[in-house]
């Protein structure tokens, strides 16, 4: 009598499990399933934050810098919202080469910001730093005594990283007799992935080259007035060629944590060797909020 009672049991157990779900129910449950994994995450972040002590603004630096280094938890970080959009920055490949006194080694980054493809920007990234193979390449190719000496290292850093903007500076050190430092920065508009330049930022202020300019004198002869070992090809009284007048428009740029647009100039291009890359912040004042 037990073992007839325990086997109709059994059996009500399974027709129960056997009982089909609608397709509709089936996708809610999955939704409801996704949404709750959702939430945990951002739980988790929050409880992080107010555990740590953090800033929102710091938290999501962290987040940033864990989507960088860990592409399986740039993916989880895309589906929690609020954060914004993620941009992500990894090393492409990387052109190594030495030859006697020749030397490159060579970084070619690409990057991805949310799900777009951002090819127009990889391919302007790579194509500058063919330039700086080719050149390294021409040198060696020219040295038929073998007596030259040429090196050339560049790499990346992210050097913006906001709600706007994201900007990708490429760090390049060419050595031949002496050595010389050059900055190519890749500011890229988030909501369109293009990459923008002084004249986008500025389309509405037709004079912004004069006033970033004359900002930029105003620093130089600030610096100069403070401190005699700073100089700058600027006011030198003998109306030399290499006297800075004005920027060209064509300046690298990108954005410090307060919003503020900075300006980069490349090693003897505004100053002595000696003062190698030199930048200047310029004041909102100046510029307005486009950061």
């Amino acid at each position: 009598m037990e073992n007839d009672s325990r086997n109709k049991l059994e059996k009500l157990k399974e027709e129960y499990h056997n009982i089909p779900v609608p397709a509709s129910a089936r996708e809610n449950i999955m939704a409801g399933i996704e949404k709750a994994k959702k939430e945990k995450r951002m739980r988790i972040v929050i409880q992080f934050t107010k555990k740590t002590g953090l800033t929102a603004a710091a938290a999501l630096l962290a987040i940033t810098v864990m989507a960088n280094v860990s592409p399986t938890t740039a993916n989880a970080m895309e589906n929690i919202p609020v954060l914004g959009t993620i941009a992500k920055v990894v090393t492409f490949r990387t052109f190594e080469d030495t030859k006697d006194n020749y030397e490159a080694k060579i970084d070619i980054p690409q990057v991805s910001i949310g799900d777009q493809a951002n090819t127009e920007v990889n391919k302007s990234i790579e194509e500058y730093a063919n330039q700086l193979i080719a050149e390294y390449e021409k040198e060696v190719t020219e040295d038929v005594a073998g007596e030259g000496h040429y090196s050339v290292t560049s790499n990346y850093q992210v050097v913006t990283d906001n709600d706007k903007y994201l900007s990708l500076r490429i760090n390049t050190t060419v050595i031949m007799a002496s050595g010389a430092d050059y900055v190519k920065i890749f500011t890229i508009d988030k909501a369109t992935g293009q990459v923008v330049t002084l004249k986008d930022l500025f389309r509405n202020k037709a004079d912004y080259i004069q006033a970033l300019s004359d900002n930029i004198k105003e620093q130089m002869r600030a610096q100069m007035a403070a401190d005699d070992s700073k100089m700058y090809f600027f006011e030198s009284g003998e109306e030399a060629a290499e006297d800075f007048n004005q920027i060209t428009g064509d300046e690298s740029f990108y954005f410090n944590e307060n919003g503020e647009l900075v300006l980069v100039f490349d090693e003897y291009t505004v100053a002595p060797g000696y003062m190698g890359v030199v930048e200047f912040t310029i004041p909102k004042s100046v510029t307005g909020d486009i950061g």
